[in-house]
């Protein structure tokens, strides 16, 4: 997902933006005027700050370029200009001198779409009532990580993880090759900690990722064997991934890993082990 805003705050005309504590630097403002668009009424607001690719989805690789900047303000212009971000608006958490964070969900909602937020920089996505499979199915269409479900009775729980709002992740699934592993550590030792993984074209393995999740200890000492036996000197992958301790094995292990998306240079986000192939072959995957 992408950074979260921790709040911004219109009173009197004026903006108040808090430094978000868990950026580890601060995203230059985009110039919009969004407090102009409230005129006289003060709010805080709750709120993410996004980059969009060209499909207009929320693009975090494309965010991070907008960070570590403050030291430069030559160079946060040129990046802001390159890469302009958009605040998309949520939930308002205070209205016009009053906290509102112990209304239900489905009265702030529609509080926050009275305020008719959309602009050149900020907009109020649509909410969905219901529906939740043919949501979940059209955000997993559109190349989307998932959604966030709330309870409309869930009042707001500043600094909290409320069991009212989920976060619902849209999981993809690819086969893979595992060109090699890092051995664990501790309780693992001995064992992979994790694999490294690649995705075959043109005849070439192109390093795709790292997975370290998703085994039973059973399933991991059984893996274990199976990289021992294919042990190599060599790297498999077009180019050798960035990974200290690397253990190299012939790429003929087929895999299904779980992610969530991949990054522009196609890498697997957030993926997880999902089960061996064995009714796969190499070839299979060219």
């Amino acid at each position: 997902m992408a950074s979260r805003a921790d709040a911004v705050a219109f009173i009197g005309g004026r903006c108040h933006e808090p430094q978000a504590p868990h950026l580890h630097a601060p995203v230059p403002r985009h110039p919009v005027p969004l407090a102009d668009a409230l005129g006289a009424r003060s709010a805080v607001l709750d709120g993410e700050i996004v980059a969009l690719d060209e499909q207009g989805r929320s693009d975090f690789e494309r965010l991070q370029q907008r960070t570590g900047l403050a030291g430069s303000p030559a160079r946060a212009a040129r990046m802001a200009a390159r890469v302009p971000v958009h605040l998309v608006l949520f939930d308002v958490v205070h209205l016009d001198g009053r906290p509102v964070t112990g209304l239900p969900y489905a009265e702030r909602r529609e509080l926050l779409e009275g305020l008719g937020l959309a602009g050149p920089g900020w907009s109020t996505p649509a909410a969905i009532t219901g529906h939740g499979a043919q949501a979940w199915e059209m955000a997993k269409d559109a190349g989307l990580e998932g959604l966030i479900a709330k309870r409309l009775t869930s009042r707001y729980e500043p600094g909290t993880r409320s069991k009212t709002w989920v976060k619902i992740k849209v999981h993809r699934l690819a086969d893979v090759l595992i060109g090699g592993w890092i051995p664990g550590r501790g309780r693992l030792t001995g064992l992979p900690g994790a694999v490294l993984v690649g995705e075959r074209r043109e005849g070439l393995l192109h390093y795709a990722g790292r997975v370290g999740t998703g085994w039973s200890h059973t399933e991991r000492t059984h893996l274990a064997r199976l990289l021992q036996a294919a042990a190599s000197d060599i790297c498999p992958f077009t180019q050798a991934p960035p990974v200290a301790g690397a253990r190299w094995v012939l790429p003929q292990l087929v895999g299904e890993v779980r992610y969530t998306f991949r990054t522009q240079a196609g890498r697997l986000r957030h993926p997880s082990w999902h089960r061996l192939r064995p009714d796969l072959t190499p070839d299979d995957l060219a």
